[in-house]
């Protein structure tokens, strides 16, 4: 058995897609007489800097011999990768074990891989202690993600699936033809075994991307059969090919769960699930974006953020007021966390309110500085503000970026598993 992992032959400025590579692979080794057990689509932390676009890396395990399988990936790796982009510097790695003999180490290497930064180096020292076939181009950074794709089989135990459609490769950089009646009807009949396919609220084609590069369209959710489907009722330009991977998109596989009393421990380029109290009011910026500060127990608060391009998502936060109980998903950058998901856990459902009058009904004024309230035609006072109940424009329970701004590998609250009532975006 071998597995043959392989990242970063994508480019932000040209397109091209590492899954469209691993999908010519995999059909490379069907016609050599070679068996693929498996196609996986890994994404890593979403916080390294260096990424292109949603940091997957992808691995095919397959009953072809190592050699053979290393000399096919290569011969479809090389004339496609973008290795004239920079910031593309393609990775290989191939085993000649099957998923259960990967060496625990870099098992842990996988896992840590979505919620921590990697080196090169220890990559490669670790591939090669396993005996692992590696290569590299413009500097093999990819090797990193290539590893952690070989790994991945054996990290995670919550899964997904996604089918990607791919264009007719002579099409790419032009617009794509996908007929959003269907895709939006599709979407519909597949909900919410497949999720994240449009944005209802925004009226937006979530699963069409809009760089350049090969993919059609790329379809998510829990049920293979539920996609395929769904593929079928959708009306597009020809499609070249499709591809059925599994992933670890939607599950939130990058959040670490952290009991903290000081927030500002966070470390940033890491992603926390941890629980905080609004400590002030939130605040609309320039752009759009809304800023509310958290605090832990103790130690000094940070803000939390939800950035223009979570759209409705800000007025969710918007209704928070001080003295909320929270727990917030995001991921930490420069000191703030960046939000993704959060549970209301307590509302503060009062507030402090001029006191009425009790004979005339009447609300009171200020009788001076520190001298209270006093009605004016009844004489009579209160000493100061009176706690009355008021209504809150958010309840108990969950809440979530909508699916246009969600990352590949946040969970979206409609696949379930939350310990709280959710509030699913669509």
């Amino acid at each position: 058995m071998t597995i043959i992992g392989v990242d970063d032959t994508d480019s932000r400025r040209r397109g091209m897609c590492t899954t469209y590579l691993a999908a010519r692979i995999a059909e490379r080794i069907a016609a050599a007489g070679g068996r693929v057990d498996e196609r996986l689509l890994i994404r890593l932390n979403p916080a390294v800097e260096r990424k292109t676009r949603g940091n997957a890396a992808l691995a095919i395990h397959t009953d072809l011999d190592a050699d053979r399988a290393a000399e096919l990936a290569r011969d479809e790796l090389e004339p496609l990768a973008e290795t004239d982009d920079p910031r593309t510097a393609p990775g290989l790695v191939v085993t000649d074990c099957e998923a259960a003999e990967v060496p625990d180490a870099v098992t842990q290497f996988a896992r840590n891989a979505v919620r921590e930064m990697h080196d090169l180096d220890d990559a490669l020292a670790l591939a090669d202690d396993a005996g692992f076939h590696t290569v590299g181009w413009a500097g093999g950074h990819g090797r990193i993600g290539a590893l952690a794709a070989v790994g991945a089989a054996g990290t995670f135990s919550e899964w997904t699936y996604e089918l990607i459609a791919y264009r007719e490769f002579d099409r790419c950089g032009t617009p794509r033809e996908v007929d959003e009646e269907t895709l939006f009807a599709a979407a519909d009949d597949a909900y919410p075994e497949a999720w994240d396919t449009v944005d209802r609220g925004e009226a937006e084609a979530v699963c069409v991307p809009s760089a350049p590069g090969p993919i059609l369209y790329g379809l998510r959710g829990d049920d293979p059969e539920a996609l395929r489907e769904m593929a079928s009722k959708i009306d597009s330009e020809p499609v070249e090919r499709t591809a059925l991977f599994r992933t670890n998109q939607g599950t939130d596989a990058h959040l670490r769960d952290v009991a903290t009393d000081d927030l500002a421990t966070l470390d940033d380029g890491r992603a926390y699930r941890v629980d905080c109290v609004v400590a002030g009011q939130p605040e609309t910026r320039e752009g759009g974006h809304v800023f509310v500060p958290i605090r832990g127990e103790s130690g000094d608060p940070i803000a939390a953020a939800a950035f223009e391009p979570t759209k409705r998502f800000r007025d969710r936060v918007r209704a928070l007021r001080t003295g909320d109980e929270l727990t917030v998903c995001g991921e930490v950058s420069d000191g703030t966390l960046k939000l993704e998901k959060f549970a209301v856990r307590a509302l503060d459902r009062t507030e402090l309110a001029t006191p009425t009058c009790p004979d005339c009904g009447n609300r009171m004024s200020s009788a001076g500085r520190d001298q209270g309230y006093r009605c004016r035609d009844c004489g009579t006072s209160a000493p100061r503000k009176v706690a009355v109940d008021v209504e809150r424009d958010l309840e108990l329970g969950w809440y979530e970026v909508p699916p246009c701004a969600r990352r590949h590998v946040a969970k979206p609250l409609v696949r379930g598993g939350f310990d709280a009532p959710t509030h699913p975006e669509r």
